[in-house]
């Protein structure tokens, strides 16, 4: 989702030579074809947006995976960076990386100050790690990486897979296949009491471009933080959420929630006033976000 989203953005900014790789054309958990592959194409700019990623149920039941392949992939490839000497590396994170009680709106400087979420752990520690691959490598070597933490993202291309998607495309599968069947109710996770965060992958996309041309390393590093935070600063309950996508699909009937599973994070809304004080701010509106979203889904819906 956000590696294509930030490629169409490119091109449409007038971007040449973009290098991409797919899943089938370059395994980045194996360092000796990252390695190939860097010394092949000799890449000035890298922008990681690979990562193994998914919703409450895929991290706290994947959770080796979750870690192990997160770390594997981010080491690859900034190592490699490093070592074919690339002019800008921007490193992409989440917003889970904040510890689980932190104060709101979320500041870059409370990363690693309290306990993580136990459910998205895993994932949270092999970004955070990724943030300070980066850091260090600047330390060290004076490498112009760094990192963005955007906040939770939907859009095209978005995974609505039920196992392992994210609330918001979840949302929008459950209440359509409902709306689709008949169904008198959907049951969601949870209380519906967390507040969360949603930008659209489009709006990431043209941040991305921006820190690409705006920002460097050395603006983060020598301020004493290590990434950027990149959202709306605006946030509403997972209820709140769950009534905006029911109206926006039609369906007639009841929500109902099974307050046996987790609700995760109580709240992860992002403090981005730092990237809004360097001339960046969010476009789309949730509402015509999730519209947008839900046409996309329709016309992909066979491949689900």
């Amino acid at each position: 989702m956000v590696g294509s989203a930030v490629h169409r953005k490119m091109i449409e900014a007038g971007y040449k030579n973009i290098v991409t790789r797919n899943r089938s054309e370059l395994n980045i958990l194996r360092q000796k074809d990252v390695e190939h592959f860097f010394e092949e194409e000799e890449p000035e700019v890298v922008i990681i947006a690979a990562a193994k990623v998914g919703g409450i149920v895929a991290n706290n039941t994947y959770r080796a995976d979750f870690i192990y392949e997160n770390l594997v992939i981010e080491s690859n490839l900034i190592h490699a960076a490093f070592e074919n000497k690339v002019e800008k590396l921007i490193f992409l994170g989440s917003s889970c990386i904040y510890p689980k009680l932190a104060p709101q709106p979320l500041k870059e400087e409370y990363l690693l100050t309290a306990p993580l979420e136990f459910t998205n752990e895993p994932y949270a520690v092999a970004k955070i790690a990724g943030i300070k691959l980066c850091e260090n490598y600047y330390r060290q070597y004076g490498c112009n990486f760094y990192s963005a933490m955007p906040t939770n993202l939907y859009g095209p291309n978005d995974n609505f897979d039920l196992q392992t998607s994210h609330v918001l495309p979840a949302l929008i599968r459950k209440f359509h296949e409902a709306k689709i069947s008949g169904s008198e109710y959907v049951e969601l996770w949870g209380s519906g009491k967390p507040r969360r965060e949603f930008l659209h992958v489009e709006d990431l996309a043209e941040a991305i471009l921006f820190l690409l041309e705006n920002v460097d390393a050395v603006d983060l590093y020598e301020k004493n933080i290590s990434h950027l935070n990149i959202g709306t600063g605006e946030d509403l309950t997972i209820s709140e959420l769950a009534e905006k996508v029911k109206n926006i699909i039609g369906f007639d009937g009841r929500i109902v929630y099974d307050q046996s599973k987790p609700d995760g994070t109580p709240r992860k809304l992002l403090d981005v006033s730092r990237i809004n004080n360097l001339g960046w701010k969010h476009k789309t509106s949730l509402e015509e976000g999730i519209k947008k979203t839900y046409k996309w889904f329709l016309e992909k819906e066979d491949k689900f």
